[in-house]
């Protein structure tokens, strides 16, 4: 792991090579010129489609299942680089066969892509007003299958859903997102119990600050 200081905050690379530190160098520039989240992921994509098709660069042991994970069913997320302060993190999520993911949001634009495997992908919107604690209304609104290369866009009045692996193969996706999301306190849903719990993932090689 190497950590660079930048002005009043660092960069925690836990994967440091050069392609990685060249993906996040663009992306950092791309942050520093708008305030536009949509703005910001429009300009991340081309770059994030070339890191999606080069798979030269993400070791074996970040796309390996994490049977003692906090998310269960051998689900793991692993860290790949985060800033210190907490604005900039991206991820490698891996989900074995026939496994998903609860269902989730992230409270934060972002960019996700499928590295290896195939997916499905269910998106939820929130049908309540959020007021009751403890209580969710959700209704399914679209379920997509996902490939190698696809990518799609998180923002936050649009980013509940659920991820189930489809192949044979266990499906590796990379996580892009304006907030340390293994970390932060977020959302798990039970849309058939109207249910919603905080939920944090956290990281399988990399502990939360407490």
């Amino acid at each position: 792991m190497s950590t660079n200081h930048a002005g009043s905050s660092a960069d925690e690379y836990v994967l440091d090579t050069p392609r990685l530190r060249q993906f996040i160098t663009e992306v950092q520039q791309i942050r520093r010129s708008s305030e536009d989240p949509v703005a910001i992921i429009r300009a991340i994509r081309p770059l994030f489609v070339e890191l999606l098709a080069d798979q030269s660069w993400l070791p074996e042991r970040y796309q390996e299942p994490a049977p003692q994970s906090g998310m269960g069913s051998g689900i793991g997320t692993w860290l790949l680089y985060r800033t210190i302060d907490g604005s900039l993190a991206f991820s490698s999520l891996v989900v074995p066969p026939g496994a998903q993911t609860p269902v989730h949001d992230h409270l934060a634009w972002g960019l996700v892509g499928l590295y290896r495997g195939e997916q499905v992908e269910e998106i939820f919107s929130r049908r309540d007003d959020g007021t009751v604690d403890g209580r969710a209304t959700l209704e399914l609104s679209e379920r997509r299958t996902l490939r190698p290369g696809d990518l799609y866009d998180l923002l936050p009045e649009t980013d509940i859903h659920r991820i189930q692996t489809t192949s044979s193969v266990t499906s590796v996706s990379l996580h892009l997102l304006g907030v340390d999301n293994g970390c932060i306190w977020r959302h798990r849903f039970f849309p058939e119990e109207h249910r919603v719990v905080p939920f944090r993932s956290g990281y399988v090689n990399v502990a939360c600050p407490e």
